[in-house]
């Protein structure tokens, strides 16, 4: 009897995009209608807080491109940050809704060159809020690979 490496059995990541976050049928505010942006910059409020999410997708291997807005790491590495849909988001403007947004840790770090780059994030992704001083997510990851976004 032959014996299978579990990498080979192993499906490969789906690749999921934003869109694929917001459930079918699910009419998403736009954050440009629904975000406050009255006074300080700090005082910018996330939109549509309770958007649905997509239950399917809990413990599903993906790969999801974005934009990274570091929370945890030092100069060399980042080993927890949100991955957003556009560049600036959560910094230079209102945070999209919460199923716009996910929080991603990867055990060892990863160099991020320019946050201007997107980049591809692959893992298990869960239906799981987080809520830091910046945003609050929709989904959680547990990153196994980050690649820069190529077309």
């Amino acid at each position: 009897m032959m014996l299978m490496s579990l990498s080979i059995l192993a499906a490969p990541p789906k690749e999921i995009f934003w869109d694929d976050l917001i459930p079918e049928g699910h009419e998403q505010i736009s954050n440009q209608e629904a975000a406050s942006h009255d006074g300080d910059d700090k005082n910018w409020v996330q939109p549509d807080l309770d958007a649905p999410v997509v239950k399917a997708l809990d413990g599903k291997s993906v790969s999801l491109p974005g934009f990274v807005v570091p929370l945890e790491g030092n100069s060399e590495v980042i080993t927890e940050f949100l991955l957003v849909p556009y560049f600036g988001a959560c910094i230079h403007v209102p945070p999209p809704p919460p199923n716009q947004i996910v929080h991603v840790k990867i055990k060892n770090g990863v160099p991020i060159d320019s946050l201007y780059d997107a980049i591809t994030v692959t893992g298990t992704i869960k239906v799981e809020s987080h809520k830091s001083d910046l945003a609050q997510t929709g989904y959680t990851m547990k990153a196994v690979g980050v690649a820069p976004f190529e077309l």
